[in-house]
């Protein structure tokens, strides 16, 4: 069965070459094998951001190479301080044999790259087995190892393109060779022990302004692979890794803790809590406050209604954007959800109205969570923008304009779009995950425990009281009565003396019951829903499965804003229009078909 699978997979790659060669380039075919890579490996949107952008620099030398105009970025120059010699090539003056250079270039370099960078990643079986068998199907001999371009051999351009890149990226601070571990970052509080059946709170925690590590009996990342040991903060040191195009000029070098941390756009401090509640008590916890609120949305049997259409939203002029965090209550509506999205009168493509799409809220916010949340087969941050990518250029209405002028034949345009818009993922994470290691900011499930644990802040004349508590709201955070009916740890109970006096919360009731780790590749979906209802707040989940909790790094600032709105400033700028291709995307959920976490929609 799982030999079955492979070779699915892989017969999909490559057909969508061999078969629709007008559609798909032979870069095309080569980050969807990447993508694949991505989905079997370790989930690090950090690491494979860079992967995807290093891949995206091996196929545009590779093509630029035979280019009389173009100037390879790699090739003949330098990354930091690795000098990547270069001779330069004969470029074939008819116009077949030049294409068939540049693929064979092309698929020698990402063939290269994409081996050693899987190389021991727990999908590394399924992973040589697709590109091998992707290089066997364009025509090319993996086992082709020279790297002597100067012979004239496409094949070995490719080989020695990947071999330079590979030795350069092992001096560019992202510490590949010592399997990305981190060096001088330590955290400061205790993990918090969030087994669901057993462990309520965070009673052990040190700083409420600082990251925690979860301790899971079983960890399971995006990927899908398990884990025994308390994963530690993902990739906070990446502000020391070499970027595509981030300058000095927005760069500053923050000292904590005795070690220099470097910091590009520098967003300035989240709001921090004091425990008399002093400081930006108030903006912390209406921060968190949003993210429980929020959670109670995500109720199937709730009869509100949304349009999704983007008649209704989008469409925030920049100027509209919150300048800082006081802002933040007037931009979100805490008590509906959404923002201050305008919408789009018409479609500026067509001139007509966008057709409502009137979804039950609890529906659309599941999808939503699900889909960025990444997993359990997800390409990562990163990787989607590339899938978002492909799967646009398929589409009748795209145009292979250069910026919405310059007409560009499939390959070079997919070589041109992968660079730029693998250098603004690259950028991305090294912006916003040295904001994230930096000031080192704690997630939600640590916040809203812990302030839970602490008490109530709405008055001193209530049981409980505590001012860096969270805020008492009739019908969403109230206060335990004797014989209430609450859920903890996976059970309906009825609320006996000891618990009268506790905060309870209307909340999101999962996560559902779960013993392994998911495998994207044979999805198990849930045929339960755990619905909406009273929990003990310091007994509060995100929706995400019992065995993945959150993410393991900071969640000041966030990566997938970060990355979206690069991607997507990037891909208007590569195809000349905001609204390409058609005015109008659709994501296609099935009845009961995409939901993991649980039933539905």
């Amino acid at each position: 069965m799982k030999r079955f699978l492979r070779l699915a997979t892989v017969l999909t790659i490559v057909m969508t070459f061999q078969t629709s060669e007008a559609q798909n380039s032979v870069a095309h075919t080569w980050i969807e094998t990447n993508l694949e890579a991505v989905r079997r490996d370790f989930a690090r949107p950090t690491v494979h951001a860079r992967n995807l952008w290093h891949i995206s620099v091996a196929m545009y030398d590779a093509w630029a190479a035979y280019d009389t105009l173009a100037t390879p970025y790699f090739l003949g120059k330098s990354m930091g301080d690795y000098e990547c010699p270069f001779n330069g090539v004969i470029t074939p003056s008819d116009p077949v044999a030049l294409r068939a250079a540049r693929e064979e270039a092309i698929s020698f370099a990402a063939y290269r790259m994409i081996k050693h960078r899987y190389t021991g990643s727990p999908g590394q079986v399924n992973t040589f087995f697709i590109i091998d068998t992707t290089m066997t199907h364009l025509g090319y001999d993996p086992s082709f190892t020279s790297t002597n371009y100067n012979t004239g051999v496409p094949a070995a351009l490719g080989n020695y393109i990947a071999e330079q890149l590979i030795a350069a990226a092992m001096l560019d601070g992202a510490n590949e060779s010592g399997s990305y571990e981190n060096i001088y970052y330590e955290t400061v509080n205790p993990p918090l022990n969030i087994d669901q059946a057993h462990f309520i709170g965070n009673p052990d925690i040190d700083s409420l302004n600082r990251w925690q590590s979860l301790s899971l009996t079983l960890f399971c990342d995006q990927g899908g692979n398990p884990f025994t040991t308390t994963p530690e903060f993902l990739s906070p040191e990446w502000g020391d890794v070499i970027p595509f195009a981030l300058a000095d000029s927005v760069k500053s070098v923050k000292n904590r803790d005795g070690f220099d941390w470097n910091l590009y756009h520098d967003p300035g401090a989240p709001p921090k809590i004091g425990l008399e509640g002093d400081g930006d008590t108030e903006l912390y916890r209406w921060g968190f406050d949003l993210v429980a609120k929020w959670s109670s949305h995500l109720d199937p049997d709730d009869p509100t209604l949304w349009d999704i259409s983007p008649a209704s939203i989008g469409n925030i002029p920049l100027d509209s954007m919150p300048d800082d965090f006081a802002d933040y209550p007037e931009f979100y509506d805490r008590d509906n959800g959404g923002d201050a999205s305008q919408g789009h009168d018409i479609n500026p493509h067509t001139g007509m109205p966008y057709a409502p799409q009137i979804v039950p809220r609890g529906d659309y916010a599941r999808i939503l969570a699900e889909f960025w949340a990444d997993g359990p087969d997800s390409e990562t941050p990163p990787g989607h923008w590339f899938a978002i990518y492909n799967e646009i250029s398929q589409y009748p209405e795209f145009t292979w304009r250069w910026n919405g002028v310059d007409s560009l034949d499939h390959l070079e345009y997919d070589v041109k779009t992968y660079f730029t818009l693998g250098g603004g993922m690259h950028d991305a994470a090294i912006a916003a995950w040295a904001v994230k290691g930096y000031y080192d900011y704690i997630r939600p499930v640590s916040a809203i425990r812990a302030m839970a644990e602490l008490g109530q802040s709405t008055s001193d004349t209530l049981p409980n009281f505590h001012p860096a508590g969270l805020e008492l709201e009739p019908g969403f955070m109230e206060l335990v009565q004797l014989g209430d009916t609450i859920w903890e740890s996976d059970t309906t109970m009825i609320a006996g003396p000891e618990y009268v006096g506790e905060i309870k919360m209307m909340s999101w009731l999962g996560p559902l019951t779960e013993d392994t780790c998911i495998s994207g590749f044979a999805p198990e979906y849930q045929t339960e829903v755990a619905g909406v209802g009273w929990k003990l707040a310091k007994d509060w989940w995100p929706y995400q499965r019992p065995t993945f909790v959150t993410p393991p790094f900071a969640g000041y600032v966030s990566g997938h804003s970060t990355y979206s709105r690069a991607a997507a400033e990037i891909m208007t700028y590569t195809t000349g229009d905001r609204f390409f291709p058609g005015g109008m995307g659709v994501f296609d959920c099935p009845e009961n078909q995409y939901l993991v976490f649980e039933d539905g929609p």
